[in-house]
């Protein structure tokens, strides 16, 4: 385990980070090409009130901000720095247990056959209506630590599992406490319309959600984007632009499900709504990727839902060929019970042909950039919030390249260790 050192007595430099004699400092995507890594050797880092300071030589950075005199001084010991990893895309406030439709789906049942049967994202409904909010929230909190300990320092988390107005504020309302309780930083999603509930059709789901749920989630303040599963037998591609235009009108960004079974429509209605992002995109065609790249959506792949369904991966190739900074996300819920992004990056190289620098970009700086954060998360240059990975690794090769265990050390979120 890397050295870490806290100040004592009032010598202290209060609210300084330094980390010290890393061997491969990974700062963010190079300003000359932006699919390649900026990295240092023999660097340091230093950070004052969250924020990084100082990035350079490690002689350089510590004559100026002297670890002795930190309030966390870390001596990385020759190991690698990555900034800390942001998952754009997660549906982690749930309730209830579908691990036997995992063992069914092994055995040839399709999703939808499962969802037909009343299994599925309804299943999930029914605990989580059944749930309380404490309780909400005790199982959000538990997974959101492991997904700090795997080095994810920013998290999206979508509601979606209530499908009624009272029950989808109640799961914003969690994700709000549930930010609090622990160090990431939480970035809420409603997702409202992410089925149709049983006894309702979809146009007059729609219909609820557009008049009823919208302006009490609005009224409420907590999400930050809206989201719909824009997919054959949920909502068609009109249902889709009505939910995220009257989630616009309540100044909620949209965010779209799309191509995940089938080409529905949802890339090119995404690219037409100037959406923040579109993902899943298994089944997107190339005139859906120019459409993307031109609107400026961030293409988010989830390779753990491939694996997690035993179906073909999207291709990451073809989106990065056309210029897309293309994203990667665990989609972590029931159906995908994926916390690590570790592990995205080993299925991302492994099954997707990306390197593995393309694989931390996609999982950093990218990552970001699909949830609307230009704030300079997903990189450690001077400006940016100091959530960093201490890796127990010579580079940043072994997070894609060591899928036994975590390679992950210890995580620094805005210059404050949170887990080791």
């Amino acid at each position: 385990m890397s050295g870490i050192e806290r100040a004592r007595g009032d010598t202290a430099d209060e609210g300084t980070c330094v980390v010290h004699d890393i061997g491969e400092l990974v700062v963010g995507p190079s300003e000359d090409a932006d699919t390649q890594l900026e990295i240092r050797e023999d660097a340091a880092l230093a950070a004052v009130d969250g924020e990084v300071v100082a990035v350079g030589a490690s002689d350089e950075v510590t004559r100026e901000y002297p670890p002795e005199n930190a309030d966390t001084a870390i001596d990385a010991d020759g190991r690698a720095v990555v900034p800390g990893f942001v998952d754009p895309h997660t549906h982690a406030v749930f309730a209830g247990d579908r691990s036997d439709e995992f063992e069914a789906k092994l055995q040839g049942k399709e999703y939808q056959e499962i969802l037909a049967e009343g299994g599925g994202i309804l299943r999930t409904v029914r605990a989580v209506r059944e749930a309380s909010e404490d309780q909400l929230v005790a199982t959000l909190t538990s997974h959101l630590e492991t997904m700090l300990e795997h080095g994810t320092t920013t998290i999206e988390v979508k509601s979606g599992y209530g499908l009624d107005t009272e029950t989808e504020l109640e799961l914003l309302a969690a994700i709000d406490r549930a930010a609090d309780a622990q160090p990431a930083a939480l970035v809420p999603t409603f997702m409202g319309a992410h089925a149709v509930p049983d006894g309702k059709d979809a146009e007059a789901y729609v219909d609820e959600v557009v008049a009823e749920q919208l302006p009490a989630v609005a009224e409420q303040g907590v999400a930050e984007f809206c989201d719909v599963f824009c997919e054959d037998g949920v909502f068609d591609v009109d249902q889709s632009r009505r939910v995220l235009e009257a989630g616009r009108e309540h100044d909620l960004s949209p965010k779209v499900h799309a191509e995940e079974f089938t080409r529905l429509g949802g890339a090119q209605l995404a690219a037409d709504l100037g959406a923040v992002s579109a993902d899943h995109l298994l089944y997107a065609t190339d005139d859906d990727i120019g459409a993307l790249c031109e609107a400026g959506v961030v293409p988010v792949l989830l390779p753990g839902t491939a694996f997690g369904l035993g179906e073909a991966y999207a291709d990451a190739r073809a989106f990065l060929e056309a210029g897309a900074p293309v994203a990667l996300a665990t989609d972590f819920n029931p159906n995908c019970h994926s916390r690590s992004m570790e592990f995205v990056q080993t299925l991302a190289a492994v099954e997707m042909g990306l390197t593995p620098a393309e694989a931390l970009l996609a999982t950093t700086r990218n990552a970001a950039l699909a949830l609307g954060l230009e704030d300079g998360t997903g990189t450690l240059r001077e400006g940016a919030p100091a959530d960093a990975v201490v890796l127990e690794a010579p580079s940043y090769a072994h997070i894609a390249y060591r899928f036994d265990t975590s390679a992950v050390d210890a995580v620094l979120k805005a210059g404050e260790v949170v887990a080791e």
